[in-house]
């Protein structure tokens, strides 16, 4: 009986050694399913095109100003040259305080330089009828001037405060703060305007001017910010709001171009456009967008020139493709 138990137990241990040794050598297998260069080839009819609006255009060279996107944030102009612009980061209930305090103190100056101004002219009333001493009046003279000191002060901390809380979304101009790696701040061309666009909008983007302003940046991200001003009497931006900033670079981007339009993205981000290989016959081809400006893309590879690309329907075409609307 024990050398049976013995038997069998070698049996189990030799299969168990098989079992092993023929995992080991096939781990893992690999079946090609899809090949990028094997996509499908779209054959229309000619009723088919003309209903999907179908139309082309060759792949020409073109250049484009090579841009940067950022995130940016709406901001109030400072009132002054060394003022500080004015944001949500802010604590917005202190700088209300301190405006208050600060309009208070600007009215108490106002009135001594007004006391101030009428006791000069009255002791130089006296010293003028001889019944006043010359001493009463230098002293109400330097008491103006004192007052008028005093009143300067009080005007430019108010007007560093910047304008009123309330009123801060009612600004004609306002500015764009954009934080920049100091790395890349080299890159960016500082004089030349940027484009700013709402987060989703459909609007036309807005160009915004750089300017001067005090020194800010963050030491633990390592940033730097930059500002520019954008043109908003319409009203269309709030104080706090984030936008997409383009930053215009210092080097132009040359290549290939082709139409914004012709451009189809799918859901992982990659882009595509749609070739003409043969009439009524399209392809789908895959890019790589180097800058995007007024309608224009400019690419860094991909395509071919003298190539036909769709560049109306491109988006139908997607769902011809997929069997579901674009």
């Amino acid at each position: 009986m024990r050398n049976l138990s013995l038997i069998t137990l070698c049996i189990v241990i030799a299969a168990c050694g098989r079992d092993a040794t023929h995992v080991s050598s096939h781990p893992s297998t690999a079946e090609v399913i899809a090949n990028e260069t094997e996509l499908l080839r779209i054959t229309l009819s000619a009723e088919a095109e003309a209903r999907l609006g179908i139309e082309t255009a060759k792949v020409a060279s073109g250049s484009l100003s090579a841009r940067r996107q950022a995130a940016g944030e709406i901001v109030v102009p400072p009132t002054t040259a060394g003022g500080i612009p004015t944001g949500s980061k802010i604590d917005l209930q202190l700088v209300s305080a301190s405006q208050a305090a600060a309009d208070s103190e600007l009215a108490r100056a106002e009135a001594q330089a007004r006391l101030a101004k009428i006791a000069l002219e009255r002791a130089e009333g006296l010293v003028d009828a001889e019944a006043g001493s010359a001493r009463a009046r230098d002293e109400a003279a330097a008491a103006l001037a004192a007052a008028d000191a005093a009143l300067t002060a009080a005007r430019e901390q108010r007007r560093l405060l910047g304008p009123p809380i309330s009123s801060m979304n009612q600004q004609a101009l306002v500015w764009v703060r954009v934080s920049v790696y100091a790395g890349d701040l080299e890159a960016i061309a500082r004089t030349a305007n940027a484009t700013i666009r709402s987060l989703g909008a459909t609007a036309a983007p807005r160009g915004a001017r750089p300017v001067q302003a005090p020194p800010s940046a963050n030491n633990a991200a390592g940033t730097i910010d930059l500002f520019y001003a954008l043109p908003n009497a319409d009203r269309a931006f709030r104080i706090g709001q984030r936008v997409a900033v383009d930053l215009p670079l210092v080097v132009n981007t040359s290549g290939l171009s082709v139409p914004s339009s012709a451009i189809v993205r799918d859901i992982y981000g990659g882009e595509w456009v749609y070739e003409r290989t043969a009439p009524n016959t399209y392809v789908r081809r895959r890019i790589e967008v180097a800058a995007e400006q007024n309608g224009n893309a400019a690419l860094s590879r991909g395509l071919t020139a003298g190539a036909e690309i769709v560049t109306a329907g491109a988006a139908e075409l997607f769902g011809t493709e997929f069997g579901a609307a674009h």
